[in-house]
């Protein structure tokens, strides 16, 4: 069988699959559960269009590190076939590990599982199915591996998971100021001692890089109805999780119950072997045929949620910098109370609050971008550039929300 195949992204046109290893992985149904999870979760609620995949995304990155490989390749770096095939693997599968919904159901049916630790378990798990032939990408997926670069090319704050997320997310929701000038990024790509730097010439790709990050964040990935949407999400699961564990009967299909039944520990997943195998049941089908049953649920909060949601009636939303006020969120308990006839528990069940940051670059952070300057210093990239906008972007901005239900806005 011919495992050497070429798909057609609409971002990036062609793309090889180039060994037979990294075929079998994608053919693997640990890999093609991504087809079933939105790389965006609720962001279509906002842009139609973001209806995507990560598993588009995992095959994405991997075409960008094939291009990252071969421009260190021309400028003398050596990377045998080996590290090449292992970096290629581990950006491939950097997000095996990832949940329903993006973050949605991490916090709200894990207990301190986050899909970093889910992606090394399955990639461990993958690995002794293929006899320690992923021995190398997990020490690169680690940041173990001697050869610091291909590390960052994986996970650092300038690499290929981030590169096709920008591009790829901007592409399906049509912010077209978010694309992040990849190629060109990829092209001033070099190692210095080891570790991964860009040529000089580069710093206004990079702070373009940065802008981009820091646009889609606040216009797509925290835009004010996007977090609406995820906050409603994770209350509904909230909601049928404590009634499932106080003994009420809440239909869900047998794994998501299954999570829903009792807390989840990492240490639950190493010791119990039937945990992982029904977490890579789960996808996005199986939190949406829950809602559309709970919206008949004869408990009213998570009816009305549930309903809420299938009919994208979204909670109003407010942003502000400064915490709200004790006073303020008790009357909108209050009012809820009234409106719908909850006791004050329950009302205090549709008013969500939190809040939301964003720095697009942390310059002072371990894997801050550096740059190889024309007189072979390499230097943080806020030093280099004469711009002031790459420190500023550093600057983290938090902001405040409280959501509840349009009905009590009048």
């Amino acid at each position: 069988m011919n495992k050497k195949k070429i798909f057609n992204d609409p971002v990036y046109g062609f793309v090889t699959i180039s060994t037979e290893l990294l075929f079998d992985l994608i053919e693997h149904p640990y890999f093609q559960r991504l087809r079933r999870i939105q790389q965006l979760g609720l962001t279509g609620f906002v842009y139609p269009g973001a209806l995507h995949t990560r598993f588009h995304h995992a095959l994405g990155a991997m075409h960008l590190m094939t291009l990252a490989l071969r421009t260190l390749k021309d400028k003398g770096v050596k990377i045998s076939a080996k590290e090449g095939e292992a970096a290629l693997i581990a950006i491939l599968l950097h997000d095996i590990g990832h949940g329903p919904l993006s973050h949605a159901l991490e916090t709200a049916i894990f207990h301190e599982v986050h899909h970093e630790h889910l992606s090394l378990y399955l990639m461990q798990k993958l690995n002794a199915e293929h006899h320690g032939r992923l021995d190398l990408a997990i020490k690169i997926f680690q940041g173990t591996y001697e050869r610091g670069f291909f590390h960052q090319l994986v996970s650092s704050q300038l690499d290929m998971d981030r590169l096709d997320y920008l591009n790829r997310d901007s592409f399906y929701t049509g912010v077209q100021e978010g694309r992040p000038g990849a190629d060109r990024l990829i092209k001033m790509l070099t190692v210095v001692d080891e570790k991964l730097v860009l040529e000089e010439k580069a710093v206004y790709s990079i702070e373009n890089f940065l802008v981009s990050r820091r646009l889609m964040y606040w216009q797509v990935y925290l835009h004010k109805t996007v977090t609406s949407a995820e906050q409603m999400i994770i209350r509904i699961i909230q909601r049928a999780r404590d009634l499932v564990r106080s003994g009420h009967d809440v239909p869900a299909t047998p794994d998501l119950h299954f999570f829903l039944s009792k807390p989840v520990t990492i240490a639950d997943f190493e010791a119990d072997e039937t945990i992982l195998q029904r977490f890579v049941q789960l996808d996005d089908t199986d939190v949406w045929s829950a809602v559309k049953m709970w919206a008949a649920s004869p408990d009213k909060v998570l009816s009305y949620m549930s309903r809420s949601m299938l009919d994208r009636r979204l909670f109003k939303i407010i942003l502000q910098t400064e915490p709200f006020d004790k006073e303020f969120k008790e009357g909108v308990v209050e009012l809820i109370a009234e409106h719908f006839e909850l006791s004050l528990e329950d009302a205090g069940q549709l008013m969500l609050t939190g809040r939301i940051s964003n720095n697009a670059y942390d310059a002072d952070g371990k894997d801050a971008i550096e740059v190889l300057t024309k007189r072979g210093h390499v230097v943080n990239v806020a030093e280099a550039s004469d711009l002031p906008n790459i420190r500023a972007l550093g600057q983290r901005v938090e902001k405040h929300y409280i959501c509840y239900p349009k009905e009590i806005a009048g």
